[in-house]
């Protein structure tokens, strides 16, 4: 091989690199500006992600505001489900659930039926640092709320002022709550309107990153009576699971569209039932196991409360969660094995 050629070859590719690095630097340099001249700038859109979603927000400075939503038949469809960043479903009285919904990345403009607090609902208020909005109270939860353990409002001192009662509903199915008048009552009560504690909660980039798990693309979380029985179906196209309750898919009243949680997180934790009226109570201190659903895959892992949120747990670290809604069923203790099954 001719070794002046292999040099001049070596030495002309070399110009050809310095002088397309030069000419990119020059297009990729800010332009001169002449004394007296200006130059005008786009300001970009500033992003950030939402430290209970995982979404996209211009802002998540929002303080968290959790809901007691009512779940009885009748109060359905609820409004204000489907911009809920987690949606805890839990044992409020003998087979009867509630719901808390929790609003941080965004708040909807309607939010009911709202319902009673119970005490282990005021102690997961407390630990998400969350402005807590129910009506009615057990005795222990107006224990915990004279007490003023959370920041919150009552419909049974605000009916008829930041609560109001739709007409389409009969009691107790029928106090709503609206984006104004919590807004109003924060600013009214002096209530602290920024997030003040960041949760543990790590997330993926996308659904496909969550890849690893048995196949589950039905899931069915049992319970005695079918009214509170839920069924999710996996939808390959959103990476969203479709709820239905009894057959009936769950949807958002005011929003007039499907709940579509991206996470299903099944967790065991030890209720007892403490007076005739069947109340319960309920230990979320110590953790248990727990199934992570997401993606179309079942993920069996443990949960513990970190810095006073339930939290998903792999290794000994946050489970990664996909971005946008989660659902949590906090079901009786050892009930996953006979009340939960999926089927690819």
């Amino acid at each position: 091989m001719n070794v002046s050629k292999v040099l001049f070859t070596a030495v002309l590719a070399g110009q050809i690199l310095l002088v397309g690095c030069s000419k990119d630097k020059e297009e990729l340099s800010e332009p001169e500006v002449e004394a007296g001249e200006t130059v005008e700038t786009v300001a970009q859109p500033s992003e950030t992600m939402a430290p209970f979603s995982g979404t996209a927000v211009e802002s998540a400075d929002h303080r968290p505001i959790l809901a007691t939503v009512n779940n009885h038949p009748l109060a359905r469809p609820q409004s204000g489900l489907s911009q809920a960043d987690v949606v805890y479903e839990v044992f409020a009285e003998g087979n009867i659930t509630r719901l808390l919904a929790l609003y941080q990345s965004q708040l909807p403009d309607e939010i009911g039926p709202i319902r009673s607090a119970r005490d282990y609902f005021v102690e997961i208020a407390e630990g998400l640092d969350a402005f807590y909005i129910a009506h009615g109270y057990s005795p222990d939860a107006h224990a915990l709320l004279n007490a003023g353990v959370v920041d919150n409002i009552n419909g049974m001192q605000y009916d008829g002022t930041y609560f109001v009662r739709s007409k389409e509903r009969k009691a107790p199915h029928n106090s709503y709550i609206s984006k104004e008048h919590i807004e109003e009552a924060m600013e009214d009560l002096s209530i602290d309107d920024e997030i003040r504690e960041i949760p543990s909660l790590s997330f993926h980039p996308d659904a496909d990153s969550a890849k690893l798990g048995e196949i589950a693309s039905t899931i069915v979380v049992g319970h005695p009576d079918p009214n509170f029985m839920s069924t999710y179906t996996f939808d390959k196209e959103s990476k969203t699971y479709e709820r239905s309750v009894n057959g009936i898919i769950t949807t958002d009243k005011a929003a007039d569209k499907k709940v579509t949680p991206a996470n299903i997180l099944v967790m065991e934790a030890p209720y007892a039932t403490i007076d005739a009226e069947g109340r319960q109570s309920l230990d979320l201190t110590n953790g248990g196991s727990a199934i992570l659903f997401q993606n179309g895959v079942a993920l069996p892992l443990e949960w513990k409360q970190i810095d006073g949120v339930i939290t998903p747990v792999q290794d000994g670290v946050p489970a990664k969660l996909v971005p946008g809604q989660t659902w949590v069923h906090i079901v009786h203790e050892q009930a996953i094995g006979t009340t939960t099954t999926y089927t690819p």
